[in-house]
């Protein structure tokens, strides 16, 4: 059954590219869709040309693994605050701290657009933490509650 993706206050169309410090092969942003201060939305689709995971993780079955999983829901936290200027002019610094509750409900493949989804539970200046999900055409695929430290450099 599909569920309907929570969209947020401002849509932003960005590429992850213009609001992550990230670079390939480890930017899981292709798009912030949506963003504001209760959380961010944004999209990845993982390929085998980009994701080089794939030729190594189940031969002949190949799936995203979970750790990498993890990691694109929670760059879309970051691309959210970094497009709504919660780092003003710093370079952003988002660096997981925590991960808890970590469910992996099906498959992520290669070709599959995985829809994050990043909902802001708590906010300070230096932490942040986030109820994070994933979705592969309005199926949840993953979910987890993530903490974050947050700063960043002039």
């Amino acid at each position: 059954m599909a569920t309907e993706i929570p969209t947020f206050g401002t849509v932003y169309n960005t590429p992850g590219v213009e609001l992550l410090p990230h670079r390939p092969p480890f930017l899981f942003v292709d798009t912030l869709l949506s963003a504001d201060e209760t959380g961010a939305a944004a999209e990845y689709t993982f390929t085998e040309e980009k994701n080089d995971f794939f030729k190594g993780h189940f031969p002949g079955y190949p799936i995203v693994p979970g750790v990498v999983l993890v990691e694109t829901m929670a760059q879309a936290a970051g691309a959210g605050l970094v497009a709504r200027k919660f780092f003003g002019d710093k370079s952003p610094g988002f660096v997981l701290a925590k991960v808890e509750e970590a469910k992996f409900r099906r498959p992520v493949r290669p070709g599959d657009k995985f829809v994050s989804v990043a909902k802001t539970e708590k906010l300070r200046r230096v932490l942040g933490t986030f109820s994070i999900q994933g979705f592969v055409n309005g199926e949840l695929a993953a979910e987890a509650r993530v903490m974050c430290m947050l700063g960043g450099e002039k």
